[in-house]
């Protein structure tokens, strides 16, 4: 960070001044959290009685010798509390809406999984809940609407727009300019305006500090590359974060949708189609029209079309000390197959574009190498969607047969 809120020339924060204060508030008792040991103790013994940390780090045995390559190795962030690493960033920001005092919590949510695990959070300490979320995507990922409001949050359909991701946060920043007294916005990625990057790095740091141990434990020494998919950047800097001080090399994977040259994608950092800009608080890469009108975007994962991205990654990507490739919803499936029939385990459609990149570049490395994978989520909740690109006959019948019996 070159200055307070900065990455290189990336972040800071564009905020109205009827939200100064606020932004205030929540850096204030970020910092005192920050530099409070006994806070950090409270969030490791929670995540570890309520949320199943440490995650796993999974010999993928299989995987290896069909690629022949690098021993590849698994972080199962699936495994944690509300199937995605999701719950690492919601359960530290719940302490600190506890610190502040405030009874209620929003947010955003695109594939749904920081959705859930802010209504669970909520649940837990007790607070209001609010989840704001693109029509499009309520109708894409409605298992995960379904226990969003099982849990007591109100999910509001945002019809603006694209109905995606981008929507849904403008519509959280809406409510929170008017809430602000008693209303914690529970941002989900490590994007906005700062604190938040930093905070909600700092609290998915868990997943790299972990893997980094674990892969000592198992090989006596680091990886050579460890991946992770990139929407707006926590799981990657999660995983990352654990490998920066080290000679390893940083993989993210966006979202190469139809492919690069469609327009159809949402890469921002692999990609020549996005340039630097302003919005939503902070200064980043976005795909953007020359008039700074942000552009539509698609991937077959819902948590993964975001238009911008973290300012840390893209201080990363300047610095050359990360690299950017991008995955087609194709690539995706095909390589979410192969890890379930190999393997028995079902990544998240988001998560599976990291094991796109990895298994492309696997063969390359030696068998005294290995590498880590971060599942960041698990692919059960998109089994709509799945199911659906699997163009699966017997699904479809399925979903005709239901649909007829609530018609009659």
């Amino acid at each position: 960070m070159t200055k307070r809120g900065y990455f290189d020339q990336f972040g800071g924060a564009y905020i109205p001044e009827i939200l100064q204060a606020t932004f205030k508030e929540v850096e204030k008792t970020f910092d005192s959290a920050k530099n409070d040991p006994g806070f950090w103790q409270e969030y490791l013994d929670i995540m570890s009685t309520y949320s199943c940390r440490p995650t796993p780090l999974t010999f993928a045995e299989n995987l290896t010798a069909h690629f022949g390559g690098a021993r590849i190795y698994v972080k199962r962030e699936d495994l944690n509390h509300t199937g995605a690493h999701k719950a690492n960033n919601v359960m530290g920001q719940g302490l600190l809406v506890r610190r502040m005092g405030k009874t209620r919590v929003i947010a955003e949510t695109g594939a749904g999984q920081h959705g859930v695990a802010t209504a669970t959070m909520a649940a837990k300490f007790g607070f209001d809940c609010t989840i704001y979320m693109g029509e499009v995507d309520v109708e894409r990922q409605r298992p995960n609407v379904f226990w969003m409001e099982q849990l007591g949050a109100e999910v509001v359909p945002v019809r603006n727009g694209t109905r995606i991701l981008k929507d849904a946060m403008n519509e959280a920043f809406r409510d929170w300019a008017t809430s602000m007294d008693n209303t914690h916005y529970v941002l989900g990625t490590a994007c906005g305006a700062h604190p938040f990057p930093e905070m909600v790095t700092w609290f998915q740091s868990i997943i790299g500090t972990e893997a980094r141990e674990q892969i000592l434990a198992a090989e006596g020494k680091l990886p050579a590359r460890v991946y992770a998919c990139v929407g707006g950047g926590s799981n990657a800097l999660g995983l990352f974060s654990g490998f920066l001080d080290d000679p390893v090399e940083l993989v993210g994977v966006e979202a190469g949708g139809r492919g690069l040259d469609s327009g159809a994608h949402a890469s921002r950092l692999a990609s020549a189609d996005a340039s630097i800009g302003i919005s939503q608080g902070y200064k980043t890469f976005f795909l953007q029209d020359d008039d700074g009108q942000m552009k539509e975007t698609h991937s077959v994962a819902a948590g993964l079309d975001y238009v911008g991205v973290s300012p840390i990654l893209a201080a990363l990507s300047r610095q050359r000390r990360a690299r950017f490739a991008a995955a087609t919803d194709r690539e995706v499936i095909d390589a979410l197959s192969l890890t379930m029939k190999k393997e028995g385990i079902i990544p998240a459609l988001e998560s599976a574009h990291a094991f796109v990149q990895a298994f492309k570049e696997a063969p390359d490395l030696g068998p005294a190498d290995s590498i880590i994978i971060n599942q960041s989520g698990r692919g059960d909740k998109d089994i709509f969607t799945i199911a659906d690109a699997f163009n699966d006959p017997s699904w479809k019948q399925f979903i005709i047969e239901t649909a007829e019996r609530y018609h009659a």
